[in-house]
């Protein structure tokens, strides 16, 4: 039985003042489901520190392939654990688009968070044309294959599930087509690794908030959701982790 999950990311919003919200979220009671905020770099210690009293882990949003070295404004990811993350987001949409990253990049990163002891919460996600042009499937499974390094398994890995059209946009797939993309990365998975396959979760992400999230979550092999902006107040996280919980 694969543990649900509820992952916000921050991205680059959230001031100090924005740790009461995590506070809140921190707090909140859940039956099965595990809870993960990626607040920026810049709070990652006081966010720590913040959601050490409660139930809910800490990531970050990046980090470079190497441990140290002349790379002014990254971050390793054994930095990153040792300001108290215990995750890292890599190969997001916006980093492959915005910073060029590549699908070996992003294995590299891969392979870097796993050496610090962290889980990759690793994303996938296909843009608007390649939808339309019905090779969504044929993207998704070049970029697992790119992007996932060997050894994967259900404590180092959670891989999500981001249509780069729906992100922030207030567009939601379709619940089928949701199901498709979700279906074909489990059985990728499996056939590559076997039951490891079988333990990584999958997250769904793209406009997820309080009023779609049941209908998201009763779809086959979604695990739980990587969510944006309504990550950023907590009565709407709580509602998803509700939702979730309740799936």
């Amino acid at each position: 039985m694969r543990r649900k999950l509820a992952a916000g990311n921050w991205k680059m919003n959230g001031l100090g003042s924005a740790l009461s919200e995590l506070a809140a979220i921190a707090g909140c009671e859940t039956r099965q489901t595990d809870l993960l905020i990626c607040p920026p770099a810049t709070l990652l210690g006081r966010a720590a520190d913040t959601a050490a009293a409660g139930s809910c882990a800490i990531g970050g949003q990046d980090c470079h392939a190497r441990e140290s070295g002349a790379h002014t404004g990254d971050i390793s990811a054994a930095m990153l654990a040792d300001a108290g993350a215990s995750h890292v987001l890599v190969g997001h949409s916006e980093r492959r688009s915005d910073h060029g990253e590549s699908d070996a990049d992003v294995c590299a990163k891969t392979t870097a968070a796993w050496a610090a002891g962290l889980t990759a919460v690793l994303c996938l996600g296909e843009s608007l044309a390649q939808r339309r042009s019905g090779d969504t499937l044929a993207v998704i499974g070049a970029q697992l294959a790119g992007s996932l390094p060997d050894g994967a398994n259900g404590d180092n890995t959670v891989i999500a599930y981001e249509p780069i059209w729906a992100i922030g946009s207030g567009l939601i797939p379709e619940m089928a087509q949701i199901a498709e993309v979700h279906d074909f990365l489990r059985r990728a998975l499996v056939e590559r690794l076997g039951d490891d396959g079988d333990r990584i979760r999958l997250l769904y992400g793209g406009s997820v908030k309080p009023g779609n999230a049941t209908e998201i979550f009763a779809v086959s092999n979604v695990d739980g959701a990587l969510v944006g902006g309504a990550s950023l107040k907590a009565a709407d996280f709580k509602a998803i982790v509700a939702a979730l919980d309740a799936a």
